[in-house]
């Protein structure tokens, strides 16, 4: 199905303010309804975006309308999500399971091994029927999954404690971050998300890292949730936050940082708040409307367990 596309200004200003005092930009971008959208317009939402008052002038030089994904601009809405006619289709932010995968570096790898052939199975049953039954060992951390509480304190709740209505259709609110990081800077901060209110939402942290998962590269200089971020979360009410990294903690010894720390994790499941870790297909949700489900099979004393994490979107047709 086509989606129809975004697009976003790009500019530089100079806002004057009525009492005194003013304020520039250069390189802005700014998410816009329609292509159509005209320069008033925008310095209109341009002033609603930085929640600004009592502006007198707005001057924008250099203004260039592209097509690009939104990024989550206050006001405007994606205009996959907008107009009389819309259908939904779902997304897969999961990746497969197969034998030999390596999710992370060091954890073993899944083997599936046959329990029943379909050839030994034709003895057990009537002429024409036939069935597989398999066996796959795996660590729980596998593919794209869940994190609970229990996978990091012992008194936490496990896969069967936890709510179901803490991990299906949840509100999501996509932060799509690949140019927000950089690999001298990787830590995702506070200040990155404070835009958006994401109070009973599924926070999910779209850096583009997946585009190395299952080779080499991924185990190393991958982005992460800064501390001090997993607490801003918290305290702004999120139930599940989601990333499409190697991991929400910095977990790369090679950086010094990554030598067994976990403050996001931590802090998260201290707090209740789930983790889904190497997501995909992030950048295929709009920034807020999606609705998010990542639902684990009910384990009892088991912390960590893969889902198959996935996401309705509404299109305009």
């Amino acid at each position: 199905m086509a989606t129809a596309p975004d697009f976003r200004a790009h500019f530089d200003f100079d806002i004057r303010f009525a009492n005194g005092g003013a304020i520039s930009g250069t390189g802005f971008r700014l998410d816009l309804p329609s292509p159509d959208t005209g320069e008033d317009e925008i310095a209109r939402l341009l002033v609603q975006h930085l929640g600004l008052a009592l502006v007198d002038e707005v001057e924008l030089r250099g203004l260039r309308i592209v097509e690009e994904p939104h990024r989550g601009s206050r006001g405007v809405a994606s205009a996959r999500s907008t107009g009389p006619d819309a259908a939904t289709r779902v997304v897969d932010l999961s990746h497969r399971i197969r034998a030999g995968l390596v999710t992370y570096p060091g954890l073993p790898a899944p083997t599936i091994t046959p329990h029943l052939t379909r050839e030994d199975s034709r003895a057990r049953y009537a002429p024409g029927t036939e069935f597989a039954m398999d066996i796959i060992t795996m660590v729980g951390n596998t593919g794209t999954y869940l994190d609970s509480p229990y996978h990091r304190y012992a008194d936490g709740p496990d896969l069967a404690g936890l709510d179901l209505s803490t991990l299906v259709g949840l509100r999501a609110e996509v932060f799509h971050l690949e140019d927000a990081w950089t690999p001298e800077r990787r830590g995702i901060r506070a200040e990155t998300l404070a835009d958006r209110d994401v109070r009973g939402a599924a926070v999910l942290l779209h850096t583009g890292w997946d585009r190395w998962f299952g080779r080499p590269e991924y185990g190393h200089g991958a982005p992460f949730l800064t501390g001090e971020g997993a607490q801003w979360l918290i305290d702004a009410g999120a139930v599940l936050v989601g990333i499409d990294s190697l991991n929400i903690d910095d977990a790369d010894p090679s950086t010094g940082s990554g030598g067994g720390e976990r403050p996001a994790h931590s802090l998260l499941l201290a707090a209740g708040v789930h983790v889904v870790e190497h997501l995909t297909n992030l950048a295929e949700l709009p920034p807020s409307g999606a609705l998010f489900t990542a639902a684990p099979p009910a384990i009892e004393g088991f912390g960590t367990f893969p889902v198959r994490a996935f996401a309705h979107v509404t299109d305009a047709l």
